[in-house]
């Protein structure tokens, strides 16, 4: 059985996450999206995994159900950790995604971390935790349980990151690293970029949204095709059989591909920084080393490398409401913008339909300019913006005075 999950997400009780981050919602858009098995997130916030119990009933297979709903949506349990500790004369920021097949499981990794720190204040919680020793708690939680290292690219917050992470994975989760069988490439990197880096080939890539709002689900999700349940999962992430790779981001639209200073309006390649000797131009602070910077620091392997054998297939896409929000020249989150794509959804299918399999002639008899969209992003004939230091990067379609004033409406 073929379908998409995204188990990278969180809820109302992280910081800066939307108020509608509940369950009920994040079930209504994935069924929109077309997300057959998503995260709880923050399983470890007390109030939300209440929540979780109350609501959500065990379907046998390690999946949940969120009760009345007969969507066909499906939860695992999942928490990103955040870790900040000292280790080898130098601070350490990793986050980490967790999943466990139980809410006994569940149970068994609160009480362990909150006996090291605050587990309340935050559903994404800031632990005092060694990367190896929060992966001890979880491996001791329950056979099934699993750690996937988030993000790995990110500056501040990963385990490669340029600011506060490791040159290895092994470096980072020590003697226990041998239980590390999947890592989370994040917003702004992709396979490709990962395939350059030959210590992470034993290593499945997955893709997440990271999700801070119902809304943005699926922007990055998993593809599998296998048994639709929690070992199903965990064995096509471990062993290969049933993993059939991601749908992500063009990598350069994450929030930190390229190097630069955001405050200073400053945006920069790899080779740039080098010459200016990672110093900004305008304000001579050290600049904001990005995931392609750090990638070129690790990478053994050239630019366009053969993918490993872990490898699988890999489509780059546009969030839709950004791709009619081009066409429309309106804000993603204005009012006709969000009319027009609740429109699509009710008439061609889920998100990820639309962007991937709906063909163009039938998208052309809802909206012309929609169709030509697709079929260029299909192809891959994007204009790209990067990213970098914390700010967006954008992902055009169509170039500048392309579209006509009949396009928009």
């Amino acid at each position: 059985m073929r379908f998409y999950a995204d188990i990278h997400v969180h809820s109302k009780y992280s910081r800066a996450t939307a108020r509608n981050c509940d369950l009920e919602n994040l079930a209504l858009w994935a069924g929109r999206k077309g997300i057959a098995v998503v995260g709880t997130g923050d399983f470890t916030h007390p109030a939300w995994f209440g929540e979780i119990r109350r609501k959500l009933s065990g379907d046998g297979s390690g999946l949940f159900t969120l009760r009345g709903d007969d969507s066909g949506v499906r939860f695992i349990l999942s928490v990103e950790i955040s870790t900040i500790y000292k280790k080898g004369d130098a601070v350490r920021k990793v986050h980490h995604v967790i999943c466990v097949p139980s809410f006994e499981a569940a149970e068994k990794i609160s009480r362990a971390l909150g006996r090291i720190g605050n587990i309340s204040s935050d559903g994404r919680p800031i632990l005092g935790l060694d990367s190896r020793d929060l992966l001890e708690i979880v491996l001791e939680s329950d056979p099934g349980s699993f750690l996937v290292p988030a993000h790995i690219w990110t500056p501040w917050f990963s385990a490669l990151g340029s600011k506060s992470g490791f040159d290895s994975i092994d470096e980072c989760y020590a003697d226990l690293a041998g239980h590390i069988f999947a890592v989370e490439t994040g917003l702004s990197s992709d396979p490709a970029m990962n395939w350059r880096v030959s210590s992470l080939d034993r290593f499945r890539l997955v893709s997440n949204s990271d999700a801070h709002s119902p809304q943005k689900l699926g922007r990055e999700a998993s593809i599998f095709d296998c048994e639709s349940s929690y070992g199903g999962i965990m064995r096509a992430l471990k062993e290969g059989e049933g993993y059939v790779g991601a749908v992500e981001f063009f990598p350069e639209e994450g929030k930190y591909h390229a190097d630069g200073h955001r405050g200073c309006g400053v945006r920069l390649t790899p080779a740039e920084t080098r010459r200016l000797k990672g110093i900004c131009p305008v304000c001579s602070r050290p600049l904001t080393v990005g995931v392609l910077h750090r990638v070129e620091e690790l990478a053994d392997r050239p630019a366009g490398s053969q993918p490993p054998a872990t490898a699988g297939e890999v489509k780059s896409l546009v969030p839709l409401c950004e791709i009619v929000s081009e066409i429309m020249g309106r804000g993603p989150a204005t009012k006709g913008v969000l009319a027009r794509c609740e429109t699509l959804l009710e008439k061609l299918g889920s998100e990820l339909a639309i962007l991937t399999e709906v063909p163009t002639e039938e998208i052309g008899r809802e909206w012309p300019p929609l169709a030509e969209a697709m079929a260029r992003l299909r192809r891959g004939e994007v204009f790209r913006e990067a990213g970098y230091d914390g700010e967006y990067g954008t992902i055009r379609l169509f170039g500048e005075g392309e579209l006509a004033q009949g396009d928009r409406l």
